[in-house]
């Protein structure tokens, strides 16, 4: 798909999805929401870690970054001024963090950015225990669902936009060559540690602007909520099970693995983690490419097949002619 194509999808599918507050329900807004963040979250998660080949699990410490800036914000700030705040806090503190860690890869960088989410978490408690006299924080003016739904959708949408042309740029293609080989990418040119540290920075200003703009739907937060280590990891599963390479396919799965979630932690409230956690072990043992691996060979067979077919009845209708109509191939075209 081209890249005019998909921001024009982006766009009518905003459009499309924009009445919503006034047409659902509460509990099915709430569903739209969840659908909604999670898009974001993913897709701006693929866009530094499926390109990279780096395996980070901060994304809820920059999600739980941008909430407590809306509610150390609340009643002084502007809901939109608020989100722009969080977005730019989280980057700031990803662009520092990373490059003190991003020279790290594999296992060693998923522990490093899990205990980032956790050193987080304890500093805020610390800092609200010792300074605020308090754990967690009333956020009372919070605005209309409908300004929150706006919102949301909006930055979803950016971060669809947005991943869409790093990855036709440079600066995309930089990182998709850090993704394949370092080393050579260094050698032809590419300054490695300030692609990572930018791509990384970029991909926390989506998650820290989510958090801020979706504090407003909790009444009352605190940092084992915001801070929740499974809002990381469930956007990490997402995006395998889409397909960490693509940008369909965490767009995606992000809507069917959404209202999954939702269902089993429905009916079945105390083993759906469970099931989450064998669904993401399997995927790494038999399909590591996630969906759009099996959409990939899929497709390759419906188009082999599809060659063949062709390319025998041409034959068969140019024995019947007596050899008379050129030779064709639907691989090469005529001869």
């Amino acid at each position: 798909m081209s890249q005019h194509k998909l921001i024009f999808g982006v766009l009518v599918g905003a459009l499309v999805l924009a009445p919503m507050p006034w047409l659902l329900e509460d509990f099915y807004l709430s569903l739209a929401l969840s659908c909604l963040m999670y898009a974001g979250l993913t897709v701006s998660w693929a866009m530094f870690c499926g390109s990279t080949q780096y395996l980070s699990i901060a994304t809820s410490a920059f999600f739980g970054i941008g909430a407590y800036v809306t509610a150390w914000g609340s009643g002084t700030l502007p809901y939109p001024l608020a989100v722009l705040l969080g977005g730019a806090i989280a980057a700031a503190f990803a662009a520092l963090v990373g490059s003190a860690v991003l020279h790290l890869r594999g296992a060693y960088f998923a522990v490093i950015t899990f205990g980032l989410g956790e050193l987080v978490r304890h500093a805020v408690t610390y800092f609200e225990k010792a300074y605020a006299r308090t754990v967690g924080r009333i956020i009372s003016d919070a605005p209309e669902n409908w300004a929150v739904f706006l919102m949301v959708l909006f930055l979803a949408a950016a971060a669809i936009v947005t991943a869409a042309l790093v990855r036709r740029s440079r600066f995309g293609l930089a990182l998709a060559a850090i993704g394949s080989d370092e080393g050579r990418a260094q050698t032809l040119g590419a300054n490695t540690r300030h692609v990572k540290t930018a791509g990384f920075a970029l991909s926390a200003f989506f998650a820290g602007a989510l958090g801020a703009a979706m504090a407003v739907r909790w009444t009352y937060i605190d940092p084992p909520t915001v801070f929740n280590p499974f809002i990381g990891f469930q956007t990490v599963l997402i995006a395998m099970i889409g397909g960490a390479h693509t940008l369909l396919g965490p767009l995606a799965s992000s809507v069917v693995f959404s209202l999954l979630t939702e269902f089993l932690r429905l009916r079945f409230p105390y083993a759906y983690l469970v099931m989450l956690g064998v669904l993401l072990i399997l995927l790494v043992l038999y399909l590591p490419g996630g969906l759009a691996q099996l959409w990939e060979k899929w497709r390759a067979m419906w188009n082999a097949r599809w060659r063949a077919r062709w390319d025998l009845r041409w034959n068969r209708l140019r024995a019947r002619r007596g050899a008379r109509l050129p030779r064709f191939s639907a691989r090469s075209g005529r001869d």
